[in-house]
């Protein structure tokens, strides 16, 4: 794994699925983010921050569902310890 490049807080892996990873332009990632990141909606937030196509992508917070280390989780949810945080549309199912 690559180290990241900037930041003085945790390092994580980001995945991002479907038109997320479509808009953002990638399928995953290797961040360190900055330690007032706490939770999963500081971290929506820090992403939108960095360009816009996160812009575009995370637009609207509450189309997006998160899992952090393949477990579903809410936005209020905190991130620490966590490895691997993924992104994706809202599942549909029949």
């Amino acid at each position: 794994m690559s180290r990241p490049r900037e930041g003085l807080g945790k390092a994580l892996k980001l995945l991002y699925f479907a038109w997320i990873r479509e808009r953002t332009g990638r399928a995953e990632e290797d961040v360190e983010l900055p330690a007032d990141v706490t939770t999963l909606g500081d971290l929506v937030a820090w992403l939108r921050q960095r360009g816009e196509e996160f812009e575009h992508a995370f637009a609207d917070p509450a189309v997006v569902r998160a899992a952090i280390d393949r477990t579903h989780a809410p936005l209020t949810a905190p991130i620490a310890g966590a490895r691997e945080i993924a992104f994706f549309p809202p599942m549909t199912g029949g």
